[in-house]
């Protein structure tokens, strides 16, 4: 026997298999009607989990893109947690607590010996800015900065230079522009030197930032940053918490440069000891895992529906089958009487279950991939196909055709011979 050549017993099977194939699928395509009504339940099923996967992985991918501005080693420290669940007594606990003040800020900066770099920043405004060539749409932020805020932030001068402590000091009216800020009202020369209105005020530009591009089909290029103590003295000090961002000098540093930070903070606050923090310290890493432990209880939720989905659909193909074994008594009957055995008959039978879940579960997988982008169109962001899901997807679809072909099947391969070819 040739070694390339399949055993006997293993290329016999194999040509059963394929007959076997054949015929469940020619019985499929005879009854087109009754096939569609019967795959409907597993699309839907399926269907229900791949839009919902797809659409959360879109979000996941771009909301870690998103969060991922922040500088490397970095992390942020705010009156207010990054995302909050609970109810008003929730909210009550946090907008009790005291504001972060410059003053907190000016300690951290001047005792965090672990630190590489610790900017201040608050977001003070968002509306429409204008030039004398042009204006923007209704919708670009004024963030108050510290030098210490463009490496942390991870922002990057491409033109001009960044705020500096001169200019914090001096509380001066100066101001970088992002770079899609920047592009809209000076689309034709540079924007150094020139004066922009932001809220009714003339500031000068002192530089550009490089384009960081979009996210969740926004901008991150649509902002513009003034010195913190120009915008503290315009819009108040009393009532908004700033936020402190810290960058570490290495990974290897990373943990205790937040432990300092925490112990700083906790002295000028007061902070009793054994008392939780009275405020919230995050990373890109946390901020991450919080998005993934919130979407985790979406998926569970998506994957019990659509199990009952898929539950009642395996029971709809159970009837469907056990309706085909009694209308195909007769060639049941032939198929024994010409040399089938039972195995064959269950073979082709349980086949013909699995086909026509994994026809259900294509469809389900190409309409869910379908919707599930949709989001990623809309919200402009590249698309994305969770190929885990999919392949979960269409072995459940394979699982629930033997589990609920099984018994069908069984009942066509153990008819009475005889019996079978009287049946009329």
């Amino acid at each position: 026997m040739s070694p390339t050549r399949p055993h006997p017993r293993l290329a016999l099977l194999l040509a059963e298999l394929k007959e076997s194939l054949w015929m469940a699928m020619d019985a499929i395509r005879a009854h087109k009607l009754r096939a569609a009504l019967t795959l409907l339940g597993v699309l839907i099923g399926v269907f229900s989990i791949i839009v919902v996967m797809t659409a959360m992985r879109v979000l996941q991918q771009n909301v870690e893109a998103e969060l991922s501005q922040l500088g490397a080693h970095t992390f942020q420290v705010r009156k207010w947690p990054a995302v909050q669940f609970g109810g008003p007594e929730t909210w009550e606990k946090y907008w009790r607590r005291k504001n972060l003040t410059e003053a907190h800020g000016r300690a951290v900066i001047a005792r965090a010996t672990l630190a590489r770099h610790v900017g201040l920043e608050r977001v003070f405004w968002s509306g429409e800015v204008s030039s004398r060539y042009d204006k923007s749409p209704p919708n670009v932020t004024l963030f108050g900065a510290t030098p210490g805020g463009f490496p942390t932030r991870n922002w990057v001068v491409a033109a001009g230079r960044a705020i500096t402590d001169a200019d914090v000091d001096s509380a001066r009216a100066v101001v970088v522009l992002a770079a899609n800020v920047a592009k809209t009202l000076f689309p034709f020369g540079s924007p150094l030197g020139e004066r922009v209105k932001v809220d009714g005020v003339y500031y000068q530009v002192v530089g550009v930032l490089e384009p960081k591009g979009a996210a969740l089909g926004g901008e991150q290029d649509n902002f513009v940053i003034i010195p913190l103590t120009t915008g503290l003295n315009r819009y108040g000090r009393l009532w908004a918490s700033l936020s402190i961002l810290v960058q570490a000098e290495s990974q290897d540093t990373y943990d205790d440069t937040v432990e300092q930070v925490r112990g700083i903070l906790r002295a000028v606050r007061k902070v009793e000891p054994g008392a939780e923090d009275d405020f919230e310290i995050f990373s890109n890493d946390s901020l991450i895992q919080q998005f993934k432990t919130f979407t985790f209880t979406v998926r569970v939720v998506v994957a019990v529906v659509s199990s009952i989905a898929l539950l009642a659909a395996g029971v709809g193909i159970m009837n469907i089958m056990l309706v085909s074994v009694t209308e195909r008594t007769r060639e049941i009957g032939i198929r024994r009487a010409v040399g089938a055995k039972k195995r064959h008959i269950m073979t082709q039978f349980i086949l013909e279950a699995i086909g026509l879940c994994e026809v259900g579960g294509v469809l389900g997988v190409l309409l869910g991939l379908a919707g599930g982008n949709a989001a990623a169109w809309y919200l402009e962001v590249p698309p994305t196909i969770p190929m885990d899901w999919v392949g979960l997807g269409l072995v459940i679809c394979s699982l629930v055709g033997v589990v609920f072909g099984t018994y069908p099947a069984y009942k066509a391969a153990n008819l009475d011979p005889i019996e079978s070819l009287r049946y009329e």
